[in-house]
């Protein structure tokens, strides 16, 4: 088992920028890719970014390539979501997922382990 625990989420201006972090204990956490997803009200989880198990290659969603940047610190167990130029549509709730396989987080949408969500919400 893996236990994951987001943070870092809050309400920010629009253009401001927040940085989310998920915490993973159990199984090794270099065993796993990584990766966020999020869940607007009234829309279905949608994909952000993924990284691989050494950090050597990384994945965007179209909506935040250029704007968010996932990185892994496998020392400390920990997933990283640098958020820069936040806007209003990407209020929602973002979730944390480790996976063994990559291609299951990156083209499925799916992952064995999830977190439980933490709030992110760009208004001014």
């Amino acid at each position: 088992q893996v236990q994951l625990v987001e943070s870092g989420g809050g309400l920010v201006q629009p253009g401001g920028s927040l940085r989310l972090s998920c915490a993973a204990s159990g199984r090794p956490f270099s065993n796993f890719a990584m990766g966020w997803f999020r869940q607007a009200p009234g829309k279905e989880r949608e994909f952000v970014a993924a990284i691989t198990w050494s950090g050597g290659s990384t994945y965007y969603a179209d909506s935040v390539k250029g704007r968010f940047t996932i990185s892994r610190d496998n020392a400390k167990n920990t997933v990283y979501l640098q958020m820069n130029s936040l806007k209003p549509e990407d209020t929602a709730v973002y979730y944390c997922a480790a996976d063994l396989s990559l291609d299951q987080i990156r083209r499925l949408g799916e992952a064995d382990y999830w977190g439980q969500g933490t709030q992110v919400t760009v208004s001014s």
